[in-house]
């Protein structure tokens, strides 16, 4: 009545661990029927295709799985309660029971059926080996009633030591990943399908209350691709598997971040070395975003950093004075764990304890453009982990400094562009630090004059930066004109933003030394190293693909420490100085001043129509992005409102229920205390009753011992009386000697029968005879009567002593149970509060 099968695990015979999956089965004829469905279901197939290459292509399909993963907890009234989810992210209690609840419903236009679950598996973390998933019990599985969703649950159980760091409370403002995922038998398909979902959890501790939460289900979108097979059966249509994707790892392939990019900057994280990857390399069509790459802090070179240990105590001594080997020491790169504190020596604010205090004041303050900093919040290095979280540390720190700076600085006010640099000080210094850095390069550094009204420093940077193509790269600026491609198409951001915006981070951080050390002009040295690097590309493209290769490509060359070295060194070794850009200042006014003398009045206004006309639509732009934006956030916070009106009904039934429930409570409360009151009352009175019967056995026992005293005595007299009765007799016997005859050797009577006439017989002796058996009657009466009252004795003082004991127990333990189980009645009703007496 069973029946069984074996799998294996391991990617060699002799790394393998088998499995043996042993089943018991109450219909005997069911065994065979069940073997030959196993055997159908995992026999092999052939795989050789049906069709060319070119039809093959034609024959795959791509079916689209909706999933959806809720938890529940075990609520300790025998049923599983629906774990909270707050910002994508579960709320567990430690301790409790757990149960996983996957839904998978086909949203594509190919349908597939599902036939069974072949397997439940969790593990903790995320990026998980399939060996490394761990087998949990399933309980259900099937379609709902509709047909259309798939329903499968298992119970988690929280005991296991795999499943020790889900059920341990985790620190603050920290969390935990977990990886679930169910294998599915698919009709039509060879292999079963794995749905591998990733999420995030913090467990709270076991008497933990959760108040504002939602109950929607984590959804993931799976992409499965298909390809037709042949089979033995024309008529049969097989499928193989050619790959399966969730929407998150696609998310990632499209920003640049696929999960071998996810192990490389964590391996590049942990100091290990790990073979490029060829997705982390490849030239797609999206843009790096900005906070792309991980920063090692480890310093294989011992001597550098001795280097600067040098350097820094020296400088400490004597802030005013740089210490002459920073700029030498800068050129190599500061190292990351140092960066912090030399980025404020640099921008002589160590110790700014005024910029400090002036931000914990600002930050108390209204800014005009607060809506505006919430928007772009999210926009500001959203590949980077610290600030990617919505609400979280990162974005709450950016948003503070660059509402602070709007205050401080109100002719600027808050501009896009600053952002990106704060974000940047934020990953290495404390916010009064990074505020007070920020308010040094923008004033100091004059980072602040290219944002003033007009711009007019702004296109006086981009004038500079065309005279030094033109000087040191005529090609190229001969190629750029033909084209009618402006400098302002591309170098705006580099300006406004000191490269912050789109480059890695490894080269973003070493351009921020070198322009804190040798000051604002080296962002020309930047430019032409960007462009020297590129030069052969870019004249190989056309108008819109060198606008393309400013836009993508070129950022992702430097993605590695190598490239962004390499050119690092070509913008120290450019020969920018500030002569050559003195002399193009000149230039520029005095073109500007030719161009206002010598224009017609007509000429400049047309000219400042057509600028405006060109400001107007790029403003329109902007509008209809800001409107889309707008509409986009109304749809985002609309479902957020609805879901908060959703959590808000429940919230208002739960309320409505709970004060139900105390107002029953209450009702229940005071019935208890008035049938408390009764019940005391009662028992006063049953016990005055038992005290009063107590008293009253006792004197009828003092009586019945009494008695029996006087009846003992009495007997005991009669008897005395009655053995020497007995004696005289047997004396008087005794001496006639005819009469002694009648008495054995042990004083027994031996009467012989009489046999004499009644007649002849003498008087006398009938006499005797008759008293005698008077006397023997009178006896055994006596002896009768003595055993009676010693019956009547012993009974009596039975039932005197059971009296007393059913008293006894009665007052000592029967009212106090009574008394014990109306109190806790009464407490349990009563919110444990012990009546008083």
């Amino acid at each position: 009545m069973c029946f069984a099968f074996t799998c294996s695990h391991g990617d060699s015979p002799d790394s393998a661990i088998f499995q043996c999956h042993v089943f018991r089965c109450e219909l005997h004829e069911a065994v065979a029927k069940i073997l030959y469905s196993f055997a159908t279901s995992f026999r092999r197939l052939p795989k050789t295709s049906v069709r060319s290459a070119s039809s093959i292509s034609e024959a795959e399909v791509t079916a689209v799985f909706s999933v959806n993963l809720e938890f529940k907890e075990d609520d300790g009234k025998g049923s599983y309660s629906t774990c909270p989810k707050d910002k994508n992210m579960f709320k567990f209690r430690c301790d409790y029971d757990k149960k996983i609840v996957i839904s998978v419903t086909q949203t594509g236009n190919k349908e597939l059926r599902i036939e069974r679950c072949f397997g439940l598996l969790l593990s903790p973390g995320r990026n998980i080996k399939d060996g490394d998933m761990h087998l949990i019990e399933m309980n259900s599985m099937g379609y709902s009633s509709d047909g259309r969703t798939y329903f499968i649950s298992g119970n988690w159980d929280i005991s296991e030591e795999c499943f020790k760091v889900l059920n341990t409370e985790t620190p603050k403002d920290t969390r935990v990943f977990l990886t679930v995922a169910v294998d599915l038998v698919i009709c039509g398909i060879q292999e079963p399908v794995r749905f591998a979902i990733e999420t995030k959890a913090k467990i709270f501790p076991h008497n933990e209350r959760f108040w504002y939460f939602s109950k929607k289900p984590h959804q993931e979108q799976f992409y499965v691709k298909l390809k037709l097979t042949e089979t033995e059966a024309p008529d049969v249509v097989q499928y193989e598997v050619v790959e399966v994707q969730s929407q998150t790892q696609i998310d990632r392939q499209k920003a640049g971040m696929s999960l071998q990019g996810l192990k490389f900057n964590r391996q590049m994280s942990e100091g290990v070395q790990s073979p490029q990857d060829p997705e982390e390399e490849s030239d797609g069509d999206e843009p790096l975003l900005s906070g792309s790459g991980v920063v090692s802090k480890e310093v294989t070179d011992d001597n550098l950093l001795e280097a600067w240990h040098e350097v820094l105590v020296k400088w400490h001594q004597s802030l005013s004075q740089r210490p002459k080997q920073v700029q030498q020491l800068a050129r190599k790169g500061i190292p990351e764990a140092l960066r912090g504190e030399v980025w404020q020596l640099l921008a002589g604010c160590h110790d700014n304890s005024e910029l400090m205090e002036a931000y914990r004041v600002l930050i108390t303050k209204e800014s005009p453009t607060e809506s505006v900093i919430q928007r772009d919040i999210n926009r500001t290095f959203p590949a980077h982990a610290f600030f990617k979280q919505s609400g979280g540390l990162g974005q709450d720190s950016l948003y503070r400094i660059s509402k602070a700076y709007s205050v401080y600085d109100e002719e600027i006010g808050y501009v896009q562009g600053l952002s990106f640099l704060a974000a940047a000080l934020l990953l290495h210094m404390p916010e009064e630090q990074a505020f007070s850095v920020l308010v040094k390069i923008c004033f100091d550094y004059e980072l602040r004059d290219l944002f003033k009204q007009g711009f007019e420093v702004l296109h006086l940077k981009f004038y500079q930066l065309e005279r030094l193509m033109q000087d040191m790269m005529g090609d190229l600026y001969e190629h750029f004109t033909e084209m009618g491609l402006e400098i302002h198409m591309f170098a705006s951001q580099w300006f406004l933003t000191l490269f912050t915006a789109k480059f890695p981070l490894f080269l973003v951080f070493h351009i921020l030394d070198l322009f804190l050390c040798e000051g604002k002009d080296f962002i020309f040295n930047v430019a032409i190293a960007l462009l020297k690097m590129s030069r052969k590309d870019l004249l190989a493209l056309d108008f819109e693909g060198v606008l393309k290769y400013f836009r993508v490509h070129m950022p992702k060359k430097y993605r590695t420490e190598e490239a962004a070295k390499e050119l690092m060194a070509v913008a120290v070794s450019a020969k920018v100085n500030s002569k050559k850009l003195k002399k193009y200042e000149k230039e520029y006014i005095t073109i500007k001043e030719q161009e206002m003398q010598q224009e017609d009045p007509i000429e400049r206004m047309e000219r400042e129509n057509k600028r405006m006309v060109e400001d107007n639509m790029r403003l329109e732009q902007e509008n209809d992005d800001l409107a889309h934006e707008l509409v986009d956030s109304k749809l985002t916070l609309k479902s957020e409102l609805d879901e908060v009106q959703d959590e808000n009904k429940e919230m208002k039934t739960d309320l409505t229920k709970c004060k139900k429930l105390l107002k029953d409570t209450q009702e229940e409360k005071q019935r208890l205390e008035v049938e408390t009151q009764q019940v005391k009352e009662m028992c006063r009175k049953e016990l005055d009753r038992l005290e009063s019967e107590n008293s009253r056995n006792v004197v009828i026992v003092a009586d019945y011992k009494q008695i029996c005293t006087q009846l003992s005595e009495r007997l005991e007299k009669q008897q005395t009386a009655h053995r020497e009765e007995l004696s005289r007799i047997k004396t008087l016997v005794k001496s006639c000697e005819t009469c002694s005859k009648m008495f054995d050797a042990e004083g027994k009577v031996n009467l012989p029968e009489p046999k004499m006439d009644p007649e002849k017989m003498n008087p006398k002796i009938v006499d005797l005879q008759q008293q005698i058996r008077e006397l023997e009657l009178e006896l055994a009466q006596t002896k009768l009567a003595l055993v009676e009252s010693e019956c009547k004795t012993q009974d009596l003082t039975h039932s005197l002593n059971a009296a007393v004991s059913e008293i006894q127990a009665s007052k000592n333990t029967w009212f106090t149970k009574t008394l014990n189980s109306i109190k806790e009645v009464a407490n349990t009703h009563t919110g444990k509060k012990e009546p008083k007496d």
